[in-house]
């Protein structure tokens, strides 16, 4: 029975583990759709202007399903994965995606912010949809937000070099990212991550 509940016995009291055999298995599956979104291309939505990324959506779909530990895990993975991209295909700013403050810290938030984001706005609204839509909305504006605004605190100067730009116009390329790039990535999150969740929750149910 200790070994079916996943507890390890310390002492007299029963310890659960970090993770348990099912987050460790949703955590592998999740990092694994990740990688492949960016390995195969398919995690970049193209539209007329930019191409919007949905690498951070496992991240928000762990986190939902499983909490915030397991999301939080995910983004760990999807930014050790950012360094691993920017080590074998750089681009113009993989420079900055070296920094793990720039490429995990703020996937690792996702997961976490995501996760409580939603408990607090269905224990204010009591819609479950409505707050899965906030959430995918959240967790993907962390992921702009942490990034973009790490690289503008850290990397300022480096950054209107690659772009040769003056250095007082990379705050104004920054917003202009984090809006022009991040609303339709957070409402693309939150358009996948609703109906992801909720197919979940019903297998789950079923099951």
């Amino acid at each position: 029975m200790q070994k079916e509940l996943g507890m390890k016995r310390v002492g007299n009291v029963r310890k659960r583990p970090l993770f348990t055999t099912r987050d460790l298995t949703i955590i592998g599956m999740l990092s694994g759709i990740t990688i492949l979104l960016g390995v195969t291309g398919y995690g970049f939505i193209p539209l007329p202007m930019m191409k919007a990324t949905i690498l951070h959506v496992p991240v928000i779909i762990g986190a939902l399903v499983a909490g915030p530990r397991v999301g939080s895990m995910v983004g760990f993975i999807f930014g050790c994965f950012s360094i691993f991209q920017a080590v074998t295909a750089p681009v113009l700013l993989s420079f900055a995606f070296l920094n793990p403050l720039i490429s995990i810290l703020p996937r690792v938030f996702i997961g976490i912010g995501a996760y409580y984001i939603y408990k607090w706005v269905l224990a204010a609204i009591h819609k479950e949809t409505v707050s899965l839509a906030i959430a995918g909305i959240a967790g993907s504006m962390i992921n702009t937000v942490g990034v973009m605004g790490g690289i503008y605190i850290i990397y300022a100067k480096d950054f209107a070099q690659v772009r040769e730009i003056p250095l007082d116009n990379v705050i104004n390329i920054i917003l202009g990212i984090c809006v022009f790039n991040g609303i339709p990535e957070a409402i693309i999150s939150a358009v996948i991550t609703v109906p992801v969740i909720a197919v979940l929750k019903k297998a789950v149910k079923n099951k």
